[in-house]
């Protein structure tokens, strides 16, 4: 699946989350840091990605009542010179139970190993590429951990670009 196009189903946040995250994006770019926020696409929003695969088909899609999501400390992902910089999500029991029953819902499948059951780390991602020597200056740009909602979910499409509403958690 590397490098093919992908579909995803992402987990979307309340208005204030969103802009927590927009606000670390945007301190990472304002010290000249590699940033999320750099990618200007109507389709770049802060996210935790629930599944990705080669295609995703789902007869329902399962909507919870809305519920609280903590973004917590900053991790690190790959291996080399550039990581991937992100905040850590704390699987929460209501986190955790979408996950779990949006793979169900969408059965089988090439589910990409950073998104399969038992494998999954939820996380925020803030920067992709950053300089692994730019971690000391990076790393204080960050605010406190955030408590907020998780608001709903959406599909991406990489091969058309494209972001589809799947529907808002009920209150």
């Amino acid at each position: 699946m590397r490098g093919a196009p992908v579909v995803s189903i992402e987990l979307e946040f309340d208005a204030a989350t969103e802009r927590a995250v927009r606000v670390e994006w945007q301190a990472l770019a304002d010290a000249g840091l590699s940033s999320l926020a750099a990618h200007t696409a109507p389709s770049n929003a802060p996210h935790v990605t629930l599944l990705v695969r080669s295609s995703v088909s789902l007869a329902s899609v399962p909507l919870p009542a809305a519920f609280p999501v903590a973004l917590g400390a900053p991790v690190l992902f790959g291996a080399g010179e550039r990581r991937v910089l992100a905040r850590s999500v704390v699987p929460s029991a209501e986190l955790l139970a979408l996950h779990a029953a949006l793979h169900e819902a969408a059965g089988p499948g090439d589910d990409a190993p950073h998104t399969a059951p038992g494998e999954w780390m939820p996380h925020v991602t803030l920067a992709r590429r950053l300089k692994v020597s730019d971690l000391e200056r990076a790393l204080p740009l960050l605010g406190e951990p955030v408590t907020g909602m998780a608001r709903g979910l959406r599909r991406w499409d990489a091969a058309s670009a494209t972001v589809t509403a799947l529907g808002e958690f009920g209150g």
